[in-house]
């Protein structure tokens, strides 16, 4: 029979796990945004188990305000910048979650290997048991990194993909005689809204503001870091220093783009083979063998026994 001390703690830890299930259902329910240039809010997803540990992240703060991490900061800075996730994750709240996810999802992962390896008592897991305990705080620390160079290419390979389109958009509107800055303010607002037309939207905001368009194009490129965006705003700079016709400088720039594309799709058609070498050999091969040769190797077995 349960004892009231025993119950009372029972009761305890059914109370923290309720607690922790609700604020981390309220907390995967909430959607998190962007400010854009004109003021709209676009949604960003982080990922659960940062938004989780965000709360907790200030208490790094007056670590990472050493001067050894100034430059750390910057790239983290920078790659935030080229995601697209700035003013909703800061460089210090970044690496204050490369420290809390294997602190505490660490000792988690560490109790989960060691109730599985009592539980099934199997001798694989058992002499496992401290490489797999070890691996998964190393995960922890290593994933905002993975995450963020993710993010960063999931956004290049989205400007890449409406780049193209958006020159030959603009190239069309420049040749009917439409002003450059009016026929990009009209294809942003025409257009949809992905990462191109925000970074797009920003330039023209910068430029109402008081930049010149030359510096708010360069800012792009530098925000955004991306060799085919960077050569488009060096032609349009070098266009408008030396008064060439935009719109040739915007269709040469699209059919480059465009052919670069396609180059790209060939290699990585010409490297599918050699990635499907490896699954074809660890599960095609084996299951072929198993359906062939299973009934005889049962059929032996029948016989021998």
């Amino acid at each position: 029979m349960m004892g009231p001390y025993t119950f009372f703690l029972c009761c305890l830890w059914a109370a923290a796990a309720a607690g922790i299930a609700w604020y981390a259902a309220a907390i995967a329910s909430q959607i998190t945004y962007v400010t854009l240039a004109d003021g709209r809010r676009q949604e960003r997803r982080l990922p659960l188990a940062f938004r989780l540990l965000l709360p907790l992240a200030p208490t790094f703060y007056p670590f990472f305000k050493r001067k050894s991490f100034d430059r750390p900061k910057e790239n983290i800075a920078r790659k935030l910048l080229s995601a697209g996730f700035e003013g909703l994750l800061a460089p210090e709240e970044f690496l204050s979650l490369r420290i809390l996810l294997p602190l505490v999802l660490g000792p988690m992962w560490i109790l989960f290997i060691a109730a599985a390896a009592a539980g099934t008592r199997s001798a694989l897991l058992g002499s496992l048991r401290v490489p797999l305990s070890i691996l998964g705080p190393a995960l922890f620390f290593f994933y905002p990194p993975l995450w963020l160079r993710d993010a960063v290419q999931k956004r290049h390979r989205a400007i890449q993909k409406a780049l193209p389109f958006v020159l030959d958009l603009l190239t069309l509107s420049v040749e009917a005689g439409m002003d450059f800055m009016t026929a990009l303010q009209r294809n942003v607002e025409k257009g949809k809204l992905d990462a191109l037309g925000e970074e797009l939207l920003r330039v023209i905001r910068e430029i109402q503001v008081g930049k010149t368009r030359r510096e708010a194009l360069r800012d792009m490129a530098r925000r955004v870091n991306l060799q085919e965006l960077k050569s488009v705003v060096h032609a349009l700079v070098q266009a408008d220093e030396l008064g060439v016709s935009i719109g040739m400088i915007l269709r040469i720039q699209a059919d480059q783009i465009r052919q670069r594309r396609f180059e790209r799709a060939e290699k990585l058609a010409h490297e599918a083979p050699v990635k499907m070498l490896a699954p074809l050999v660890i599960f095609i091969f084996p299951s072929v063998f198993l359906v062939l040769l299973g009934p005889v190797v049962a059929r032996i077995l029948e016989q021998g026994l």
